[in-house]
């Protein structure tokens, strides 16, 4: 069977991303570590295996690289809140996907959530217009949402605004504070069991602060055999 070779401008299109997304890797890394003013160009372009001026070619400066990564985790973040507006799904099951998420966000993208930590304890010195435009809507669809569940008598009331605020904290903290709690509970990385622990803490404070019942099809762990099943994983 022939093979047919791909064409020049596809190879050097795949070559390009593969660049792009090495320099990206790199740069959100360090940025995660250092901060904006605590990393240069030539520290990233040296990590990334290229040349200065290679980098400058992709990214012709390290605002626009920092713009670039800062975005990227922005909108990666910001694509887990709609989960709450599902109309197919019932408060508790929509808050349980949106707790899931958001924990599997800091599994998964630990530096990416460090990163927008630190530009938004800087008070957005970089980004903040970015924050503005892209955060302000999805925070108010999200807001929209359980005020709806509270006037609809779905769950009981609370301050809308620090009920957001309170979910944010408690499942970015585990990317955020990572380093604290592995020295806190004697690990040397977080595992897959912290995380259902967590989501089980925060799923059953949830419930608790809004009146919601349990339904058994939750996937949240109930009984003392599956939270022993979790710590053997």
């Amino acid at each position: 069977m022939s093979t047919t070779a791909r064409p020049p401008a596809v190879k050097r299109q795949a070559r390009r991303q593969n660049i792009e997304s090495a320099i990206l890797a790199v740069a959100q890394e360090r940025f995660a570590l250092h901060g904006y003013g605590g990393v240069s160009v030539d520290d990233i372009a040296a990590d990334a295996g290229i040349s200065k001026q290679s980098l400058l070619y992709y990214f012709p400066s390290k605002k626009a690289l920092y713009s670039r990564v800062f975005n990227d985790v922005l909108d990666s973040w910001l694509s887990n809140l709609n989960s709450l507006a599902d109309a197919d799904l019932d408060p508790h099951a929509a808050l349980e996907r949106y707790v899931t998420q958001k924990l599997q966000f800091s599994y998964d993208h630990p530096s990416g959530s460090r990163l927008f930590a630190q530009e938004i304890i800087s008070q957005a010195p970089q980004c903040a217009d970015d924050i503005e435009a892209k955060l302000v809507p999805a925070f108010r669809a999200e807001a929209a949402v359980l005020n709806r569940w509270m006037a609809n008598g779905d769950v009981a009331p609370l301050p809308v605004a620090h009920l957001l605020f309170t979910l944010w904290a408690m499942t970015q903290t585990y990317a955020d504070f990572a380093w604290q709690m592995r020295m806190l509970l004697g690990k040397k990385a977080l595992e897959p069991a912290d995380f259902d622990l967590a989501r089980e803490t925060i799923i059953r404070m949830l419930e608790g602060a809004l009146g919601l019942a349990r339904p058994a099809t939750s996937a949240v762990v109930t009984s003392q055999q599956d939270r022993r099943r979790i710590n053997r994983t």
